[in-house]
């Protein structure tokens, strides 16, 4: 079976005091041009991918099953990745891509939440893994017992779009480096507060409007609240070394931001406009010396897609597993 997944956008958390028994609470965007994996049974296990890709396959075959004895023989091969460590979602699309293929294939019936707590996805944000499930702009309720629930989900308007600019710089942390971090954030609530109101009250109601201009200015004004809660980890309200970036797309689009740790950063803008300000974008890279990818984020109002290529061969699997 074939099986693809959304890239997703972080756009911050929002509450990392836990003041009210839920810590963080997270928001963000599904956008088109995710992994693409292929999943069979196999004799024994098969992996084709890039070493950290590898790594993360092993370990989610290895998670599955422990919990579901779910087994290791299967060819797994990677037919389009996320980078690393770009602010992108890679870990959790990937991972949770195998887990729905292994439960697909061995006849089980999980949900996608099931699988992610499975895989321990879920610690600090559940956007990464409603991006996979549902696609589109999702906020998420914060941790407290269990996965973060998802509390809000819209569609992102079609005709808008992400200009997305990932610089060739030190990549964002990684989990194992993220993780002492999270645990030590005690936040500030008077942000929280703010980002709290700004959400409800100004992003989400532009967001049901299509009013972009509105909407820009309000995730703007979220993001550089979100950069108070870490600012001491990324030396300000955003990553220093991504600033020259930011003032471009601070006068070319309608609001911006950093996904993640970065370095990808991003803006709003009419998706018609994409290829001009995308060149606009190359060039001032160029005269900046700063090389880089630019693309367009394209939005995703579904989530991963699973594609049946072998329903004989899972159908033989499922006849014996009865």
């Amino acid at each position: 079976m074939l099986i693809e997944t959304p890239k997703r956008i972080h756009m911050g958390i929002i509450d990392p005091t836990g003041e009210l028994g839920r810590k963080f609470g997270g928001m963000g965007v599904a956008v088109e041009g995710g992994y693409r994996i292929r999943v069979t049974p196999s004799s024994s296990l098969r992996i084709e991918a890039g070493n950290e890709d590898r790594e993360t396959i092993e370990w989610a075959i290895k998670k599955m099953n422990s919990k579901f004895e779910t087994g290791t023989s299967y060819r797994i091969e990677v037919l389009r990745s996320i980078p690393r460590h770009r602010g992108l979602g890679s870990t959790t699309q990937l991972s949770l891509a195998v887990g729905v293929a292994i439960s697909r294939l061995t006849g089980l019936k999980l949900s996608v939440e099931e699988i992610a707590e499975a895989l321990g996805r879920g610690k600090n944000s559940g956007v990464g893994i409603y991006a996979f499930k549902v696609g589109g702009f999702v906020v998420d309720g914060g941790v407290k017992n269990g996965l973060p629930p998802l509390i809000v989900r819209h569609e992102f308007p079609e005709e808008w779009a992400l200009l997305l600019i990932t610089p060739h710089l030190r990549p964002g942390f990684d989990e194992r480096e993220e993780e002492p971090i999270m645990e030590s954030t005690k936040g500030d609530p008077k942000a929280a507060m703010e980002i709290s109101r700004t959400l409800i009250m100004g992003l989400l109601p532009a967001l049901v409007e299509r009013n972009i201009a509105e909407f820009g200015k309000h995730l703007t004004a979220i993001q550089r609240l979100v950069g108070r809660h870490f600012s001491e980890h990324q030396g300000g309200e955003f990553r220093e070394d991504v600033k020259l970036i930011l003032d471009f797309l601070s006068r070319e689009t309608y609001g911006y931001g950093q996904s993640s740790w970065g370095p990808t950063v991003y803006g709003l803008i009419h998706r018609e406009d994409g290829e001009e300000l995308a060149s606009r974008a190359r060039d001032y890279l160029k005269e900046h010396g700063i090389e880089g990818t630019v693309e367009i984020g394209v939005p995703r109002n579904r989530g991963a897609e699973i594609i049946q290529e072998s329903s004989f061969i899972e159908r033989i699997i499922k006849e014996a597993g009865k």
